[in-house]
């Protein structure tokens, strides 16, 4: 455990709460803790979730953008369904991502764990981009790719990291309870 770690746990938990409770702070919060977990992840050889982070930066700047102009007649950020056609559209481009960062990870990289990396990085950003549109869904995403995350971090060590993660599976229940609410 790491200072490092440390305050990237303390930055993402404030970052995720503040998304659940659909606050315009979260994006820039979240930013910061992306910016932590890059050089985390860096430190460590998982470069796909180091990847991920700079992707989650870009994804953060257009969520930031849409939850701005996506406000209902109260000012709150409104939340959208997702269409199953969607939904399914997002499933295979993380399916087809996972295999395509797995392969070039596996191959091209030191990765610590090219394969479980590389599918949770994929289905992240599948997630990322239904937080940024405002889906309700997100939250059901994240909620799996979160138990899975927090076994890879026990692995790795990162008890902190993990503890977060499991943290975050009961913030991604609260956000999907309050989102669903607010339809």
């Amino acid at each position: 455990m790491s200072w490092l770690e440390i305050v990237a746990v303390a930055i993402s938990f404030l970052g995720i709460w503040l998304t659940a409770k659909r606050w315009m702070l979260c994006w820039p919060i979240n930013l910061l803790a992306c910016a932590l977990y890059f050089q985390l992840f860096l430190d460590v050889r998982l470069y796909a979730d180091m990847i991920l982070q700079a992707l989650f930066g870009v994804a953060i700047l257009y969520g930031w953008i849409l939850w701005a102009s996506g406000k209902d007649d109260a000012g709150a950020v409104a939340v959208t369904p997702l269409a199953p056609a969607l939904a399914a559209a997002g499933l295979l481009a993380g399916a087809v991502g996972a295999v395509a960062i797995g392969w070039f990870t596996s191959r091209y990289t030191n990765a610590a764990l090219p394969w479980m990396d590389a599918a949770l990085s994929s289905f992240s950003l599948v997630a990322q981009y239904w937080t940024a549109r405002r889906h309700t869904a997100n939250w059901l995403l994240w909620i799996v790719v979160d138990v899975v995350y927090v076994g890879m971090f026990v692995f790795k060590g990162f008890m902190l990291t993990a503890g977060l993660y499991a943290m975050m599976i009961i913030l991604a229940m609260i956000g999907y309870r309050r989102w669903t609410k607010a339809r």
